[in-house]
């Protein structure tokens, strides 16, 4: 999340407030049309939503807004839904309220067909199209075969309104996530709208075509589709790619109609080259952490005079030693490699007193363990971590002696009144490390 929430703030279209938020300083303006229904502020509140946005937010000056009827802009009258037009010049409002002249226009799901008429109306201001998971009308018809039928719509409408006070069924737009994001993702939803208006919209959706409008589009434009969208079909987002002038069409995996479920990196990396011509990828999340080294001291000798099979015994019974300390000093396994372990923990007196258990228990095994702990900032790439404190904890181990425990300054100041002791060590050069480090060992 942005380290402070971006302010909302209002445009005024016709008569009514539409809310916006602006968040992210890059080159290019882009502007989110959000689906069916939105809310600029619990847009945040969601982990994977705001994962999304910030990552957009990381190549562009991205404008957010809530669509009349919707979030925090202004209700409308459900006996006299807004036209498209109507709601296009909400785009357009804010647009100007930001003093953006020229955008790209991002459009999800229901949010597709307003990009798709505002980048038709305003090719001057428009700069590219993107459109993920959209459709060009909602009722069937024999030229449409993708669209719902009239029959099939109006079940779908009426079990919306019965169930909106309810834990609503998902399964349609987000079928592979868990119970926990589709019980968040209905909070959000009613938070967004109320029964009548959600309906409301609902029933305008199904009015809508943009069919002939596709051919006049004159930005370049990309068109985003999940191969197993149960809600808007993959032909579907084929054929309109089809028809938008030198449009690119690009399917990705997965079976999720939310643009923030799924296999999100993938989509925002494809925007962002777009875009940009760039492929970044996500930054990675940084955080403090300390890191735990060890391996056995002689292994090779050891190996040789046990020979293979009493080694490879040998080395199960270290591993599950370490892995049993490991689970009881909170620690996590990052990497085993040959007879030494990469571990993280969330505290550096933990670490050091699982390093001192797992020193004293392999000694009943014939062994003689050398350790290393730092604490520093790492970089975290799924399930691993890597970064200088990665490299300076492996070199602070690789001076250790057997059965002896190297820690950084670093260590032994955040463990001061914990009862540790230690050993001044000296000065040394960490190779590939700047600068000189006093190294301590652990002692009792």
């Amino acid at each position: 999340m942005p380290s402070a929430r971006p302010e909302t703030r209002y445009a005024k279209s016709g008569d009514l407030n539409i809310a916006y938020q602006v968040v992210g300083d890059g080159p290019v303006d882009l502007v989110y049309v959000p689906g069916w229904i939105s809310n600029v502020e619990l847009n945040w509140e969601e982990p994977s939503l705001a994962h999304v946005l910030e990552r957009l937010a990381g190549f562009s000056r991205l404008i957010m807004f809530d669509k009349r009827g919707t979030g925090l802009s202004d209700p409308v009258p459900q006996d006299r839904l807004p036209t498209l037009e109507e709601r296009m010049d909400d785009v357009r409002a804010v647009l100007d309220a930001v003093d953006s002249r020229q955008s790209a226009v991002f459009g999800f799901s229901e949010g597709g067909l307003m990009s798709v008429l505002f980048a038709a109306t305003y090719p001057e201001r428009t700069t590219a199209l993107v459109l993920f998971g959209v459709f060009a009308k909602r009722l069937w018809s024999p030229d449409y075969p993708w669209a719902p039928r009239p029959d099939d719509r109006e079940r779908e409408i009426a079990e919306l309104e019965r169930n909106w006070s309810e834990r609503m069924d998902l399964d349609q737009i987000a079928p592979s996530e868990d119970d926990a994001f589709k019980a968040r993702l209905a909070t959000y939803l009613r938070r967004s709208a109320s029964p009548g208006a959600a309906v409301a919209l609902m029933r305008m959706n199904t009015q809508l075509d943009v069919r002939d409008v596709l051919p006049t589009i004159q930005a370049p434009t990309l068109v985003l589709h999940r191969a197993h969208d149960r809600d808007a079909s993959v032909e579907e987002g084929r054929w309109i790619a089809a028809r938008i002038p030198g449009a690119k069409f690009v399917e990705l995996p997965g079976d999720a109609h939310i643009l923030w479920a799924g296999d999100t990196e993938e989509v925002v990396d494809e925007i962002e080259e777009f875009l940009t011509g760039v492929r970044r990828g996500p930054e990675p999340d940084r955080i403090l952490t300390t890191v735990l080294f060890t391996d056995i001291a002689g292994s090779t000798e050891q190996a040789t005079k046990l020979g293979d099979r009493r080694w490879r015994e040998l080395l199960e019974r270290h591993h599950d030693l370490v892995r049993e300390q490991l689970g009881r000093f909170n620690g996590r396994e990052v990497d085993t490699a040959g007879d030494g372990f990469l571990a993280t923990f969330d505290g550096p007196a933990r670490a050091i007193r699982c390093g001192s258990a797992v020193v004293t228990g392999v000694r009943a095994l014939g062994l003689e363990v050398r350790a290393g702990v730092h604490t520093g900032e790492c970089e975290l790439f799924g399930d691993k971590v890597a970064g200088l404190a990665v490299h300076t904890g492996a070199r602070v181990s690789s001076l250790a002696g057997p059965g002896e425990i190297l820690v950084s300054q670093t260590v032994k100041d955040l463990v001061a009144g914990s009862g540790i002791e230690f050993e001044d060590r000296g000065t040394h050069e960490l190779k590939g490390v700047p600068g000189e480090w006093r190294l301590y060992a652990v002692s009792g």
